[in-house]
């Protein structure tokens, strides 16, 4: 389906009579114009967007882009969920080694605001409800996702018991204290200048541990992961081997629950899923 048109409308309502141009996106279609974003979706059986549109009039002012329009548009025959939202300078940052430590610092700053924030009572219950998000919740639940794992056959006796071991060693569950975005990898921040200048897609924002941020913070900056580490164990206060195992708890959740998803046909691309099948080996050849 091609929105192009029906995104021109929405862009030249909101002050954006320029021309759009597609984003990538795995599960939206995305148009950027000279000052709008626009977002679509299909309505149905998709309220992650109705989510991030119930929390933007309430997040911390400079967080993330300021919401213009909302609501529905029928697209084809089909419902349509829409978003505009104001095009924040900038691109997705890149972190290498002259970069990484200012941008995780930055990164670090910009999430403890969310951590620290206190939500109006109008988005509690939005943020308090229960998410099929793939992250770690329950040793117990991690436990049954590993053993459902085995069970499909498509992963090594070997790494399903590393995976195993993980678990065992995790906590019995993790903490729904602050509020956490839970999706903060780089491509999802804006850069301009060496500055981050938004934080963008509060799709998966919940009730959570601010460590569920801190992996997808110290997990995107590669060959630089090392300095990111640093970052966030200092800026946090957490001592490094009690970071390293909480991340490794997480990675292995989230590993497990996409892997589980492509195995059962249930929308996961095909090369995610064998990046996800790489990344397993990584994680249990590492811990072997």
């Amino acid at each position: 389906m091609t929105a192009l048109p029906h995104a021109q409308d929405i862009a030249r309502r909101c002050g954006d009579s320029g021309p759009l141009t597609p984003a990538p996106s795995l599960s939206h279609q995305v148009y950027l114009g000279a000052r709008v974003v626009v977002k679509l979706i299909d309505s149905v059986g998709h309220s992650r967007l109705d989510r991030e549109l119930a929390l933007a009039p309430h997040l911390p002012p400079g967080l993330t882009a300021p919401l213009l329009a909302s609501g529905r548009h029928t697209v084809d025959g089909r419902e349509m969920r829409y978003a505009c939202y104001t095009r924040m300078p900038g691109v997705n940052p890149e972190p290498d080694a002259a970069t990484v430590r200012s941008y995780a610092e930055q990164a670090v700053h910009r999430l403890h605001i969310l951590h620290t924030w206190t939500p109006p009572h109008a988005v509690v219950g939005t943020l308090g409800e229960t998410l099929d998000h793939g992250g770690f919740t329950t040793r117990e639940a991690l436990l049954a996702g590993i053993e459902e794992l085995a069970a499909t056959g498509r992963v090594p006796t070997w790494q399903t018991g590393v995976l195993q071991r993980i678990a065992q060693e995790a906590p019995v569950a993790s903490p729904v204290t602050v509020p956490v975005h839970a999706d903060c990898h780089w491509g999802n921040w804006l850069a301009d200048g060496g500055r981050l200048t938004a934080l963008l897609d509060f799709e998966w924002a919940r009730f959570g541990d601010p460590l569920d941020d801190w992996f997808f913070l110290i997990g995107g900056p590669g060959p630089h992961q090392d300095a990111a580490w640093d970052v966030v164990a200092r800026e946090t206060g957490i001592a490094p081997d009690v970071l390293a195992a909480q991340c490794e708890v997480r990675h292995a959740a989230y590993l497990v629950a996409d892997i589980l998803l492509g195995v059962t046909g249930s929308g996961l691309p095909e090369t995610i899923f064998q990046q996800r099948l790489e990344s397993l080996a990584g994680l249990t050849a590492a811990r072997r």
